[in-house]
């Protein structure tokens, strides 16, 4: 038996709290819906006063033994405590206790079906089509049983019927309990199917609230990314102007002073990053209605970091070959592996005499390349928050390519990456990466 759900016009609440289902049409229908427990208890003492008040006066005229007539007017109140406690949740018992009503009427007057007309129609509603039809069948056949012992019964007592009653009585009832299968069946099949529009409905509500929460996860991660280069590049250059301002200043003040200004130029940059970022984040904020807002950096903005990077004290030399690349989301990629690339070299980089910055862009990918001879001991007092390569990595893969960072044989340290020119040929790139894995994992199940 399947669990009956809550009425359709019943409002549950769903993740976001925006699911409303509609309303049953009718004031009646609604009342009856929020009323459950009064719909049975009408029904069962609809049925069950009346019978019960048929069988007493039935016995006293006809003069029935008292534990007869008890018995009959137990299994009456038997199936109506049953139409008011389990006709939703236990309609098998129901029709059990109904069966049973009905076989002990056979010594009354006449044969009481109406119980069991009730509880065909509440296992349609509230079980299932194939229970309601297996029910249907037994039913007829307790009905016809019971017509021919009632006529056989009545024989017995000198009341001699007429011919055909008992088949008449048995057809009747089987035709009454035919048309409230029917019934029964035709509410229930289009309950089952409003309870499924609406668990799809709350499945669809509660898919939206994940996507939407990965979605928001996804954007937090860029987020992070881009926070870390920006203020990771901008206080390496700071710590590192700073720290060369401090050395150099008792012996030549003005050059310290220079530095200085580097230093604040330095900060002024990374603190206008931070606000582009937050501004496209918070919407505008300024009095004309916008916030101060900026194209991401590209491949354009690359000698200028180049040159950032040489106020700094690191020896970078820089160059490019191909075509330009033109494509928004690949340039800022390209500039972000350099400057965490220069970053990371002006941070561990002790001694370094030489920092080459390669960019090849071909026809279907581009390469960047960072390495240099330095000592790799790192800077005093500047310890990395591990979020730089794996960052890199997550930028590197969008694009389907590789990101390979590590010593070098001959002393320093080089990272090399390489991505797809396009997101198309990135996307072709995964998808037959994935086929290869699929198929490798068939061959070698181990």
């Amino acid at each position: 038996m399947t669990a009956s759900r809550p009425a359709p016009d019943h409002q549950d609440p769903v993740a976001g709290g925006e699911l409303r289902l509609p309303r049953a049409p009718g004031v009646a229908r609604r009342y009856w819906a929020r009323h459950p427990r009064l719909v049975d208890g009408l029904i069962a003492g609809v049925y069950g006063v009346p019978t019960i008040v048929i069988t007493i006066v039935s016995a006293a005229q006809q003069q029935l033994p008292p534990g007869l007539a008890v018995a009959i007017a137990a299994a009456a109140l038997a199936a109506s405590l049953g139409l008011l406690v389990a006709r939703r949740t236990h309609p098998r018992l129901v029709l059990a206790l109904a069966w049973l009503a009905c076989l002990a009427s056979i010594w009354a007057p006449s044969v009481d079906v109406v119980a069991i007309l009730l509880a065909l129609y509440g296992l349609a509603v509230y079980g299932t089509s194939r229970a309601a039809w297996i029910g249907f069948g037994t039913s007829a056949a307790v009905g016809a049983a019971a017509a021919y012992l009632s006529a056989a019964i009545r024989r017995a007592a000198g009341v001699v019927p007429l011919d055909g009653d008992a088949l008449s009585a048995a057809l009747s009832f089987a035709v009454l309990m035919l048309l409230a299968t029917l019934i029964g069946v035709t509410v229930g099949n289009r309950r089952r199917y409003l309870d499924a529009l609406i668990a799809r409905a709350h499945d669809l509500a509660r898919e939206r609230d994940q996507q939407s929460q990965l979605a928001a996860a996804a954007e937090r991660a860029r987020i992070a990314r881009e926070m870390h280069d920006i203020v990771s590049h901008g206080l390496t250059v700071m710590i590192t102007l700073a720290e060369g301002s401090a050395a150099t200043a008792p012996k030549d003040p003005e050059r310290a002073a220079a530095t200085m200004r580097h230093v604040a130029e330095a900060g002024r940059d990374a603190l206008g990053e931070m606000r582009r970022m937050l501004g496209v984040l918070e919407g505008p904020t300024d009095a004309a209605g916008s916030a101060d807002r900026a194209p991401q950096p590209g491949v354009d903005a690359i000698p200028a970091l180049v040159d950032g990077f040489r106020d700094a004290g690191l020896p970078v030399r820089l160059t490019t070959a191909g075509a330009p690349i033109t494509e928004p989301t690949l340039e800022l990629a390209v500039y972000r592996l350099v400057q965490e690339g220069l970053t990371n070299a002006l941070r561990h980089a002790d001694g370094a005499q030489q920092v080459d910055v390669r960019i090849v862009h071909g026809d279907d990918a581009v390469e960047v390349v960072v390495e240099d001879d330095g000592h790799a001991h790192g800077m005093p007092g500047i310890v990395g928050s591990g979020r730089g390569l794996p960052g890199l990595r997550e930028r590197v893969g969008l694009y389907g390519g590789t990101l390979d960072a590590g010593p070098r044989s001959t002393g320093g340290w080089r990272m090399h990456a390489t991505l797809h020119a396009t997101l198309e040929a990135a996307y072709d790139r995964r998808s037959t990466d994935a086929a290869v894995d699929a198929a490798a994992r068939t061959e070698d199940p181990a």
